[in-house]
């Protein structure tokens, strides 16, 4: 195992209270705003810092809870507990405000106080692929995101 060592630095933290979720980016990052408010989707790189221990990034492997008795590799999952507690967020941008360094989102699945690694535009010919393969505990799953909350109700799907 490498003993290489990177650091990170915050640019800004997830405020989600009374169904409000924003990004707030810090005072030296708020210039790298320009123009993202151009794009209708951000893809939010964030630290699950409440899963940052020694505990949580030795997990290899979760039950699913939206899979009853599928258990899976981290690597096979979205779960918070991972090596490096690196959470990746695509969500529409409702609004830029770049001199207040405020993104305004519909929701966002990380918590009031999550710390923002790094923000990156949605662009289709990058980030979407046409024929793409998934487990068999997903099938039933649609297929985009527009679709998901309504599924999910429908349901009752557990995705922590």
């Amino acid at each position: 195992m490498s003993n290489t060592t990177y650091e990170l630095r915050p640019i800004g933290t997830v405020r989600a209270s009374k169904g409000t979720f924003r990004l707030e980016i810090e005072a030296p990052f708020r210039p790298a705003l320009k123009e993202l408010g151009q794009f209708s989707h951000v893809m939010i790189f964030w630290w699950a810092h409440e899963v940052d221990t020694d505990e949580y990034r030795a997990i290899t492997q979760a039950d699913l809870p939206y899979a009853p008795g599928v258990n899976a590799g981290i690597f096979a999952c979205r779960s918070q507990a991972r090596p490096n507690p690196i959470g990746l967020t695509t969500m529409a941008i409702l609004n830029v405000d770049e001199e207040a360094g405020i993104v305004e989102l519909p929701w966002i699945d990380a918590i009031d106080g999550t710390p923002i690694l790094d923000l990156k535009p949605y662009i289709p010919m990058a980030d979407r692929i046409r024929d793409v393969q998934q487990a068999e505990w997903l099938k039933d799953w649609p297929m985009w995101m527009e679709d998901a909350a309504a599924f999910f109700a429908e349901h009752d799907v557990d995705v922590s």
